[in-house]
């Protein structure tokens, strides 16, 4: 099997953490680098917290580097409130000792472009250090293969406005410029997919059952998240967008859409609504690939088997869970 070169560009974050464990234990992908930005959490303590993942995975061998601090021009507003003052839902793990997080994510991702034809990013969080890297050396893009981002909403309210979905919201004009400058179309995984993609109290039941070790990790980093889910929208189990993005640049067969031109609004009272052209009125060029169908059954199989490796025949065999 040919493995797919990608950055993974990420806030960690709850459900950035899960998808790093999905990541990191799929075979189709060669993993270059972690960078992170603020979102979630702060750029610094999210690459803490991509550390203390992939120590859990025995992968500290994948480098993690520190992005962007701040939003191209709003103030940062993270989501602590959601995912813990820790953004690991308040567990408060242990620091990585054996490897620190490295400088200079942007420059990480342009040297990364320029010196390889065919790298993909999957991006996880608001799309700062995305820009600012497009900004520096737009011709470094050249040589990207595809982009994946977790973000926006179509058909769909969004989840910190009426309208607008988080990582967008964090930095509108920085996904603006990447959806007017990157030279591929964007994979957009918004909230019409996502949401659908719900960890619930059986799942988690079930994990339990399989693999003490990552299944603790799973449920402690997730309690808080779910507390967070019933308070605010009266789900049971909580919503996992991220690891969606990154199973469906594995398997396309996951989620389904259309192509349409998008643009993201940057102020006011609709900052970070992506403006999905759907009826083609302005006829400009199309952009993205605006995912609005999601396989959720065939995503949590393939979540829940990459993970707990060695319990694929009892994870297919098991009814009520999935």
């Amino acid at each position: 099997m040919q493995k797919r070169k990608v950055i993974i560009d990420c806030d960690p974050g709850i459900d950035d953490s899960l998808a790093i464990l999905l990541a990191v234990n799929s075979p189709e992908l060669e993993i270059l680098g972690i960078t992170t930005c603020s979102g979630n959490v702060k750029a610094e303590t999210g690459a803490e917290n991509a550390l203390k993942t992939l120590q859990m995975c025995s992968s500290l061998d994948i480098p993690v580097y520190i992005g962007e601090e701040n939003p191209l021009k709003r103030e940062l507003v993270t989501a602590q409130d959601t995912h813990g003052e820790d953004g690991m839902g308040e567990n408060f793990y242990e620091k990585v000792t054996e490897v620190k997080a490295k400088e200079n994510a942007v420059d990480f991702i342009i040297d990364t472009l320029k010196n390889n034809k065919d790298v993909s990013i999957i991006a996880l969080g608001p799309l700062t250090n995305i820009a600012k890297a497009l900004i520096k050396d737009k011709d470094a893009f050249n040589n990207l293969d595809e982009f994946v981002s977790m973000g926006g909403a179509f058909r769909i309210h969004g989840n910190c406005s009426p309208v607008a979905e988080f990582n967008y919201w964090v930095d509108p004009h920085a996904a603006d410029y990447v959806y007017k400058n990157l030279p591929k179309k964007i994979h957009m995984i918004g909230l019409d997919v996502t949401r659908k993609i719900v960890l619930t109290p059986n799942i988690i039941e079930f994990i339990n059952r399989l693999d003490k070790n990552i299944a603790k990790y799973i449920t402690e980093i997730t309690r808080f998240y779910i507390d967070f889910h019933w308070e605010q929208e009266g789900i049971i189990g909580c919503v996992i967008n991220d690891p969606l993005a990154v199973a469906y640049f594995i398997d396309r067969s996951i989620c389904s859409g259309f192509d349409s031109f998008v643009e993201v609004v940057e102020e006011g009272i609709a900052m970070g609504q992506t403006v999905v052209d759907s009826f083609d009125f302005y006829k400009r060029d199309k952009n993205s690939i605006i995912l609005t169908q999601v396989d959720e059954k065939r995503f949590m199989n393939m979540f829940l088997k990459r993970i707990f490796k060695g319990h694929e025949e009892i994870i297919d065999s098991v009814k009520g869970v999935i």
